[in-house]
This record gives C-alpha cells, sequence and structure tokens, in this order.
C-alpha cells in the first residue's frame, strides 16, 4: 500500500514509481557510504526496501529507504536531501512521515549509521549508540 504525507507544498510517497532513480543514483554515488554505488544496486536496494521519496513542485528533492521485518527491527538508509533542497525542514518531515508509517509501528528496535547528521536523527528520537561494544558487521571481501 502507498503512503503519502504532505505538508507546506512538500509531499513524501512511498510510491516506488514514483521515485526518480537518477536523482537517487546520482546522489548516492557522490555520498560518503556508498561512493561509485551502481544504478543496478540502487535500483535493487530500492526494491527490497519501503522507500521514501520526498518531492517539492513534483521534483524529487530527497529520498530515503527502511529495511526491516515489520515487526520487530527496522534500519533506515540512505537519507538524503539534495543541497539545494536544504534548510526547509524536509528531512525532519522526511524522517516524522518515515516513523508514522503504518507497517512500521511497534518496533523494538530502529537502527541507522551517520557521521554528521547526528542532531537531526536525535531530534526525532534516536539516541547515539550505547550497545557498540556488541555490534559485529562482516563486510566480505571479493575472495569470501
Amino acid at each position: 500500500m502507498i503512503h503519502e504525507w504532505q505538508r507546506d507544498g512538500a509531499t513524501v510517497s512511498t510510491d516506488a514509481a514514483r521515485l526518480d532513480l537518477v536523482v537517487v543514483h546520482t546522489f548516492l554515488t557522490q555520498a560518503y557510504w556508498s561512493p561509485g554505488v551502481s544504478a543496478e544496486t540502487v535500483r535493487r536496494s530500492i526494491e527490497h526496501s519501503i522507500p521514501f521519496g520526498v518531492y517539492v513542485d513534483h521534483r524529487q528533492v530527497g529520498f530515503a529507504r527502511v529495511i526491516s521485518d515489520w515487526t520487530t527491527f527496522a534500519y533506515l538508509a540512505d537519507v538524503f536531501i539534495v543541497p539545494e533542497a536544504r534548510g526547509q525542514g524536509l528531512a525532519r518531515f522526511l524522517l516524522e512521515c518515515i516513523l508514522a508509517h503504518p507497517d512500521l509501528q511497534g518496533l523494538r528496535t530502529w537502527a541507522l549509521f551517520t557521521r554528521d547528521a547526528h542532531g537531526l536523527y536525535e531530534h526525532v528520537g534516536f539516541e547515539r549508540g550505547k550497545l557498540l561494544d556488541r555490534l559485529m558487521v562482516r563486510r566480505p571481501t571479493a575472495s569470501t
């Protein structure tokens, strides 16, 4: 089911068909967390997530996606607002919409990684990790 929210001329939508994959891919190839990511990887990641597009005047200016089992855990990824649309409260609006999504209510844990937007996420209830000693990651190499 597609969900949409509107505020002050901006729309947040979970309609994957509405996404401008060129905008998403172009931004992500230059982002610190996904430099050089392929268009196919971006497409597949959206296909297997709940996507959220941000639109102003029918033009996509932001994006995020949630990976979740819809019951206990959600991982928030690839959150961005294009530079020319920043400073208008769109990132906060996007996060509020994500957290209000009806299929993502009652989860025990939300997670994300950020290098530079801690204040934004703290404003909507995220806190800096206190259990990092429990975190384990696996990053397969080409030989794995």
